[in-house]
């Protein structure tokens, strides 16, 4: 279905959230109609969320800004069991103090976001509330009667520990019983009728619609996002230098600190195939600037990813923060190659996009032959701007000129500057 009439799922599909729905005719219908209730499930693994969960909270925010009214449901009950979706073994069980300190990190992220007052204010709430206070007994014969252990092996998760003879402990096997009551509880208390999440997430959600549908007797749906990963493959909001975190503060621990500065240079290094995506999926630019933004070719490519940056920054940490990210990072490239006095050497303009990374690094004098600048390469030491080289075949393109210069690099030492002329 694409002819929806709802601005949600108008919204959700242009953008590129849509991967699969319950029932997109029906959402639509009663996104059109009504004030849709929907609910995202962030359990409390950590003390902060990272990129990787940045595109549940932007769903929650198309749903607020759409005229709906978004729930975050934060889970202080089902950390205590673990989610084990996409996970070949047990997640570690975490203390209840462990998981309280989590909360409070994790409640700090969805202000800047989402707003919790006006006219259709997001809900918090935490799952703990009713699981905490459900009897052993009771979920059993409310709960466990709608489930057959006959259907539940062939869930997913289940299935693939069965299947590579990896252990699923029953305190896990109960997860997807706990997930589907948290829809029912929100469904009967708000009168919640979505609950989004990733792919990963689709069998708990169907189930959870399922149980919903059977035991209150009402319509609801589900809808899931696509795996995002970048146009190398690699996995959303993971560098070389681990996780980006989305809160920027100091009192946690140094691993999970971004400044907002380090936090706009992660946007601005975004692949330029990923960059229409990614202003679509994480910022708020309109469709039509975005068209705009990704048509740009060479070198204009850069003013596309400094846009993502300074909209992503804005979102989290506040247009002056993300203005002054920006500043600091024109000054620290301009600033740093004049301080460091490298040799210079010029190259044509018309020479990008065919000019390769072994020739060049031999032209700057850092490897004296095609076969060393090889060598480099394979041990991890040529870069272009401070990027790790990866492939011989490595052209220098338009995208990699900043402030008309190119920075190749030997090592921690040696450097050289390319001026395009």
């Amino acid at each position: 279905m694409t002819n929806y009439k709802s601005d949600l799922m108008k919204t959700l599909s242009k953008r590129g959230f849509l991967y699969q729905c319950t029932d997109e005719e029906g959402l639509d219908k009663a996104a059109s109609t009504s004030v849709v209730t929907g609910y995202i499930g962030f359990d409390c693994t950590a003390p902060t969320l990272h990129v990787g969960s940045l595109v549940q909270i932007m769903m929650l925010r198309h749903l607020q800004k759409s005229g709906g009214r978004p729930i975050v449901l934060l889970g202080g009950g089902t950390t205590k069991i673990g989610d084990p979706s996409m996970k070949d073994k047990t997640r570690p069980i975490l203390t209840d103090e462990m998981i309280e300190e989590n909360k409070a990190g994790i409640k700090q992220v969805f202000s800047n976001f989402i707003d919790f007052d006006g006219d259709n204010p997001a809900i918090l709430v935490d799952n703990a509330e009713w699981l905490d206070n459900l009897g052993y007994i009771e979920f059993l014969r409310l709960v466990g009667t709608q489930f057959t252990i006959n259907r539940m092996v062939t869930m997913e998760t289940a299935k693939r520990r069965l299947e590579n003879e990896l252990p699923m402990t029953f305190l896990e096997f109960n997860y997807p019983l706990l997930q589907s009551y948290d829809f029912v509880e929100l469904n009967k208390r708000y009168g919640c009728t979505l609950q989004l999440g990733g792919s990963d997430q689709w069998g708990n959600i169907v189930t959870g619609v399922d149980l919903t549908r059977r035991m209150e007797g009402n319509e609801v749906f589900g809808f899931t996002t696509p795996l995002i990963t970048t146009a190398s493959g690699g996995k959303m909001g993971k560098t070389v230098d681990g996780a980006i975190w989305l809160n920027g503060d100091p009192g946690l621990s140094e691993h999970h600190f971004r400044t907002p500065y380090e936090y706009w240079q992660f946007w601005r290094n975004t692949d330029d195939a990923d960059v229409g995506r990614f202003l679509r999926l994480f910022t708020d630019v309109s469709l039509d600037e975005i068209a705009r933004l990704e048509a740009l070719e060479g070198a204009e490519i850069n003013i596309a990813k400094a846009r993502l940056a300074d909209e992503a920054t804005t979102l989290l940490h506040g247009a002056s923060a993300a203005k002054e990210a920006a500043e600091t990072a024109k000054q620290t490239f301009e600033q740093g190659m004049a301080a460091e006095g490298l040799p210079t050497f010029e190259i044509q303009e018309n020479e990008l996009g065919s000019l390769g990374v072994l020739a060049a690094t031999v032209t700057a004098g850092l490897a004296g032959s095609n076969g060393e600048a090889r060598r480099h390469i394979k041990a991890g030491a040529l870069k272009v701007n401070d990027e790790k080289v990866t492939t011989h075949e490595r052209t220098l393109q338009s995208s990699d000129v900043n402030e008309g210069i190119i920075k190749l690099s030997v090592g921690k030492k040696k450097h050289a500057l390319l001026k395009i002329v």
